[in-house]
């Protein structure tokens, strides 16, 4: 296990140093965050003042509610939608990095494009699981909590692969899904440790931005309010450059490991010996 976390971590600073190479993959997530948050004010604005939102909340039934259902459906769908799009985006590019070009933001959002018919049909399906998931949540307050977390996480750890199948393999839904799974029995080891060293490494980054938060409040009690709200406005501002660094680095790990997995080639920037000797292979 121990072993694993070392190689993990050794996997998070490789992916580190191609973020060095191509700082301006950072702009995906960025815009993807601010996407989102548009998709959000337009679904969520609508449904507040329509009384939909109340509905969904308090798990009330009938034609109304139902139809509550139906726009939350097409929120997640949406907004699952553009994730995947981005993150396609994002991979695409890192996986032309590690196959000697040097791409750019158009790169990315081309290879992204071509794959839309994709991304909707597996923005479909996530929409679908989340909105499972949502209900199972609201029929049982503490165990529908549990089973619904239980339930994600796994989702999650089983579809982990679908992007780069997506961009690379121009896979379907059902395939991807199957795939994915095909390639976690693989590599879960690896893919877990390093995700695990990867958060190591976010936590560490913000460290520095919760300190200067949480001075910026002590400013704030004591009167300097204008140093107090300097130091919260700096220390917010580098947790959100973490945020951006670390949802990179989730991708760019994501298409090494699925480039070895998949081809049993060494991506470049990458330690031929680190993955060679680590990685199961089955």
């Amino acid at each position: 296990m121990f072993e694993r976390l070392a190689n993990g971590w050794e996997l998070a600073k490789a992916s580190l140093n191609v973020l060095k190479l191509d700082k301006e993959l950072l702009l995906f997530p960025l815009i993807s965050g601010i996407s989102c948050l548009i998709v959000l004010a337009s679904f969520g604005v609508p449904l507040y003042f329509s009384g939909y939102f109340e509905m969904i909340a308090e798990d009330q039934q009938g034609t109304e509610a139902i139809l509550g259902y139906v726009v939350l459906f097409l929120f997640y769908l949406v907004n699952y939608f553009v994730i995947i799009f981005f993150n396609s985006a994002l991979v695409a590019c890192a996986v032309m990095r590690f196959k000697g070009h040097d791409p750019t933001l158009g790169d990315g959002l081309s290879a992204a494009s071509r794959r839309i018919p994709q991304i909707l049909g597996w923005a479909a399906v996530t929409a679908t699981v989340g909105l499972i998931l949502k209900i199972i949540e609201s029929r049982s307050e503490r165990v529908g909590e549990i089973v619904s977390g239980l339930l994600g996480m796994a989702w999650s750890i089983t579809t982990y692969f679908v992007v780069p199948l997506i961009v690379v393999e121009k896979a379907g839904p059902v395939d991807a899904f199957k795939r994915s799974v095909s390639i976690m029995r693989q590599t879960w080891g690896e893919a877990l440790g390093a995700n695990f060293g990867i958060g190591f490494i976010t936590f560490l980054f913000c460290l520095p931005g919760i300190g200067l938060a949480v001075a910026g409040i002590y400013f704030i009690g004591t009167g300097a309010g204008i140093v107090g709200g300097t130091l919260v406005g700096v220390g917010i501002l580098v947790l959100l450059l973490v945020s951006l660094m670390s949802s990179t680095l989730d991708a760019i790990l994501l298409a090494a490991l699925y480039l070895y997995a998949s081809e049993g080639t060494v991506p470049r920037y990458f330690d031929a010996g680190m993955l060679e000797h680590s990685f199961t292979r089955r």
